[in-house]
């Protein structure tokens, strides 16, 4: 893993430090958080594996013998207004 090193504003770096510590994390956490959203670094397999643990924790079921639903009733806007 890389170092940055970047020129900022002491007072800034003293509120950023405080609103960290108030959320529990690090300004060097934060940072590299926003790095990696911007970068787009890891957002499908982050969306994708998030997906995958919602829907093995889900209780959700389409019952015993599953669920079949026809075209006509996909497409069943009737209901609607």
């Amino acid at each position: 893993m890389a170092n940055l090193t970047i020129t900022i504003d002491d007072r800034l770096l003293r509120q950023a430090r405080i609103r960290a510590l108030e959320d529990g994390t690090s300004v060097n956490a934060l940072l590299r958080a926003y790095l990696e959203r911007y970068a787009g670094a890891g957002d499908a397999a982050d969306a994708l594996g998030g997906f995958a643990r919602l829907a093995r924790a889900s209780r959700a079921s389409s019952g015993q013998g599953g669920r079949s639903w026809t075209r006509d009733e996909l497409h069943d806007r009737t209901g609607l207004r």
